[in-house]
């Protein structure tokens, strides 16, 4: 056994040196920066003390880095997974409680375990089932019940709510509550985070400042908002008008923690573990993949999956909660230029340095700033082009989207991500139990067969050749054997009927039986049922069942074979 498949850092490890050193710390120091301000909003949005947050960025980021394939990824609190789990562990604990934070732990547990299971028995396929569109939807919808959930912070009243309904409603009552100081907090901090974004490294490169330190300061944006927003507080006293502030931060390392093992908290927690999983690796490889492929590098999936899992262990045993790789912090990693997974290593080193020794500073610290953090970053997700698009390009697409949309901003997230996996199985049963089927014949010239609806083509009235463009299985076996029973019906001078089966790359038992009544009816009234151009491993599972002993007619190794005899052509 390779070992070094399962702990990929002893293979990247050997050739360390002095070059990916210096690059890893480089992208490690502007990560850090980056993550200090994120982690403690992620986990206001999680519901769970600020310190989880950074606790979350610690332990999981060193295990993915022994475990992880991926040269670049950032893994720690996403927006997403906090605001899954604080949907899932706000329905069997009350934020602030105990419980919320041991149900916190359980879940990331949960996660943990499941995607350490999907790795061993390598199933990081069954994430294909999820389609681009349905997570393109999920994704928008959450982005947009993410910023609303962040105005009561911006607002400084209160608010609940799992949907947008809700949200809103809850908002709009308590709007004779707002408090001004912290609107005005929450807003200027909203305004220049944006102003940042794109106006600021243009800004300092009109003013002469080299591209890196621009970059870099660039990246810190958060933390100059964090650092004005907390002064002006402490320097005004502003905690004392109402200004919500995160107050006294323990200092200190990720403790040690165990998840609870009450079966009743297990069985309330592990669906939604089981989706926070699934959407987390579909996140995670996609960010990983693209950043790869960029380096001509390569992720195994189901490595990742063990990564991963390791990560989530690791915050379930040090006081945080589910993470996954996240898709800002891992471009500003690859863009600093890290080289290895060490430069996570690093970031959790300058985390933990974070965690013991600045931890006082962000005492005076906005909840409204950290607010704002969150809204800026999670309407980069919010893509609602993809229903103009997705309607341009097929209406099967587009109404999957709009059903994600719609299901997760009316029902919740859980809810969402459960019709987002239905939907996806749900499209992919529905286009290939209709595959497509063309009648095909002779480009006159060559021995090439193309579409009779498309193409001037050579056929014969005693000759049906009919192309099956995708694999047979049990929800498209009938359809086939259906359309070849109307095509006979439809042209009684019908001889011969030829399957071409150039794209099918496999037929199971449920199909075998459909071809099996195709050739027996066929026979009943006189027509030949044919084959060609059947693939190896098709034709090796065919030789299994009774169909070629009884079959009626030929098989054959081209097309052009069967239209020339067939047709004595």
């Amino acid at each position: 056994m390779d070992i070094t498949r399962y702990m990929p850092v002893l293979s990247w490890g050997r050739r360390y040196g002095r070059k990916e050193l210096s690059a890893d710390l480089i992208a490690a120091v502007i990560v850090t920066i980056m993550l200090i301000p994120q982690s403690l909003a992620y986990a206001l949005l999680a519901g769970l003390p600020p310190e989880a947050g950074l606790y979350a960025s610690i332990a999981p980021i060193v295990l993915y880095a022994l475990f992880g394939t991926s040269k670049a990824l950032a893994v720690g609190p996403v927006a997403v997974v906090s605001l899954l789990t604080a949907s899932a562990v706000g329905q069997v604990a009350e934020q602030g409680t105990a419980g919320y934070a041991i149900a916190a732990l359980t879940l990331a547990f949960l996660s943990g375990g499941f995607l350490l299971v999907m790795g061993v028995l390598r199933l990081g396929f069954l994430a294909n089932f999820l389609s681009h569109p349905v997570i393109a939807g999920f994704i928008t919808a959450s982005g947009i019940l993410i910023a609303t959930s962040q105005f009561k912070h911006i607002l400084g009243v209160s608010g609940h709510g799992d949907t947008l309904p809700e949200m809103l409603l809850s908002l709009a009552t308590h709007l004779g509550d707002i408090n001004w100081i912290t609107l005005g907090l929450g807003g200027l901090s909203i305004s220049f985070l944006f102003w940042v974004r794109k106006h600021f490294k243009p800004f300092l490169l009109k003013l002469g400042a080299p591209e890196k330190l621009a970059d870099v300061l660039t990246k810190a944006g958060p933390v100059f908002a964090v650092i004005a927003t907390t002064v002006a507080v402490w320097a005004f006293e502003l905690q004392t008008q109402g200004v919500k502030i995160v107050g006294e931060v323990p200092q200190s390392l990720p403790p040690l923690t165990l998840p609870g093992f009450a079966p009743e908290l297990l069985g309330a927690l592990l669906l939604p573990a089981i989706l926070i999983s699934v959407i987390g690796f579909v996140e995670s490889v996609s960010v990983a993949q693209t950043l790869a492929a960029k380096k001509r590098q390569r992720i195994d999936p189901d490595q990742e999956l063990i990564g991963l899992g390791a990560a989530n262990m690791g915050a379930a045993f040090t006081g945080g909660y589910p993470v996954t790789g996240g898709f800002a912090r891992s471009v500003v990693n690859f863009d600093a230029g890290a080289e290895t997974p060490a430069a996570g290593i690093y970031t959790a080193i300058g985390l933990a340095i974070a965690a013991l020794a600045l931890t006082p500073l962000v005492y005076y610290l906005p909840n409204a700033t950290l607010a704002a953090t969150i809204i800026v970053a999670v309407l980069s997700l919010v893509d609602l082009s993809i229903l103009k698009t997705t309607w341009s390009y097929a209406h099967a697409d587009f109404s999957a989207v709009a059903a994600t949309i719609l299901l997760t901003l009316g029902l919740g997230v859980e809810v969402g991500v459960a019709a987002g996996v239905i939907i996806s199985v749900l499209l992919h049963l529905y286009k290939t139990s209709r595959p497509h089927v063309a009648e095909v014949g002779r480009v006159p010239g060559t021995e090439h067969f193309r579409n009779v609806l498309r193409h001037d083509v050579q056929t014969h009235p005693s000759l049906l050749t009919l192309r099956v463009d995708e694999s047979l299985y049990f929800a498209n076996a009938r359809f086939l054997e259906d359309l070849v029973q109307n095509r006979v019906s439809e042209r009684t001078d019908i001889k011969h009927v030829v399957l071409m089966f150039s794209a099918v790359n496999e037929v199971d038992y449920s199909a075998l039986e459909s071809l099996e009544a195709i050739n027996f009816r066929l026979g009943e009234i006189g027509v030949g049922l044919h084959f060609s151009e059947v693939k190896g491993p098709v034709m090796d599972r065919l030789k299994r069942g009774h169909l070629l002993e009884q079959l009626n007619g030929k098989v054959f190794l081209s097309q052009n074979d069967a239209f020339r005899e067939l047709t004595h052509d």
